[in-house]
């Protein structure tokens, strides 16, 4: 059996707000990917619509983790870390959860709506794929993958049509395997963190950990392909027949992969913003990434 991880320490957060998951919020700077790549992040109405397509994300994605543990709430007792969750550890109710996931909803379409039409349209797929993902798709193999995939995707996404910027194919490709790699990852690292009890866990139980390491390896391949592309292509507009910034970005760019990879592998860092917020050397990696990015774009 799976030793029990500690309690946490007490935090000052209302059980609602906790709830929400304000720490996976993390995951919604993806929508500054589309501006930042295109080079107008810095444009006042594109910054003021991507905050607020952030803003948008964090509401919606908080209607999701609510009805998610809910759903959830039996298995998540049962879980090393989850069993501390406010719905699971009985902090808030279920049904004032629900409500709460509603109102979370609506203020998230109705700034949808007053952004961008589209991005009020981005908003409700995300719902509607999240939802039909945690209440029918969940334990089928493949399917549970792509879903959870797609709520990155649709992040990063959400940037680009909050503002109106033609998102690339190479972008997109960047994106969707992204999107995959860290998903893969995510599962392997429960799989490893959980071992005999992986099996309990019926998003893991169809799985093995080498089809899940065969996937990991095929995304991340294919980002850091795709990736180079994209750079290389907008090295080569910028300075025909010279090694521009994009180019250069490549190398922290893979490496910080590598690196996530390394963390995750250990089994003991799930979520993506686990891996993000607890290892220096990928906030590092992640910094020489972004210098060279920002000099291609800004200067």
């Amino acid at each position: 059996m799976t030793e029990l991880t500690p309690a946490p320490s007490p935090s000052r957060l209302p059980a609602a707000i906790r709830a929400m998951r304000p720490r996976q919020w993390v995951k919604n700077v993806l929508v500054l990917a589309a501006p930042v790549a295109a080079g107008s992040l810095l444009q006042p109405w594109v910054l003021l619509n991507t905050l607020g397509a952030f803003v948008a994300f964090c509401l919606v994605s908080a209607s999701i983790y609510l009805i998610n543990d809910v759903r959830d709430v039996d298995a998540d007792r049962q879980h090393p870390k989850k069993r501390f969750r406010p719905i699971a550890a009985g902090e808030l109710a279920p049904r004032t959860a629900l409500i709460l996931a509603g109102v979370c909803l609506a203020a998230s379409l109705t700034l949808g709506v007053l952004i961008a039409p589209l991005l009020a349209v981005t908003l409700a797929v995300y719902w509607v794929l999240q939802v039909g993902y945690s209440l029918f798709l969940k334990n089928e193999p493949i399917i549970d993958l792509a879903m959870v995939a797609s709520g990155f995707l649709l992040r990063a996404v959400a940037g680009g049509v909050a503002s109106g910027i033609a998102l690339s194919q190479w972008f997109l490709l960047v994106a969707a395997f992204g999107s995959l790699f860290m998903v893969a990852g995510k599962r392997y690292s429960e799989m490893r963190e959980l071992g005999a009890e992986a099996g309990t866990r019926a998003s893991l139980a169809r799985y093995t950990d080498t089809y899940l390491r065969f996937v990991w390896t095929l995304a991340c391949t294919a980002v850091i392909l795709f990736y180079s592309l994209w750079a290389f292509e907008q090295s080569n507009q910028a300075s025909p027949g010279a090694i521009g910034w994009h180019a250069i970005s490549i190398a922290p760019f893979s490496l910080a992969l590598l690196r996530y990879a390394y963390v995750t592998d250990s089994g003991s860092a799930g979520e993506p913003e686990d891996v993000v917020l607890s290892d220096r050397v990928l906030q590092v990696l992640g910094l020489a990434w972004v210098v060279p990015v920002a000099l291609a774009v800004f200067a």
